[in-house]
């Protein structure tokens, strides 16, 4: 895949995942970097489990890349929620 396909597909995932997880967005840059690594993380548990991961610019991919962003979400959120609570 393209890097822009990359950018999109990761803008598309982390923006998905991020109203799914905490029902706003976290902002454009932290949605694409977020979407990329979960794609990534996707591709990487779909792989583990037997499926095909990232493919291209299509459907399936776009599934894996938000399963794998909400996941890298879910971490993200529970790090940065325990520093903050911790710092207050």
């Amino acid at each position: 895949m393209s890097f822009l396909a990359w950018i999109i597909l990761g803008l598309i995932a982390g923006f998905i995942g991020s109203k799914i997880v905490n029902k706003h967005g976290d902002g454009l840059i932290l949605d694409i970097v977020l979407g990329i690594v979960g794609a990534v993380v996707g591709g990487y548990l779909f792989s583990a489990f037997g499926a095909s991961g990232v493919t291209g610019l299509n459907l399936y991919s776009l599934l894996v890349a938000v399963v794998g962003a909400i996941v890298v979400l879910v971490v993200y959120h529970a790090i940065f929620r325990r520093r903050h609570t911790a710092v207050s």
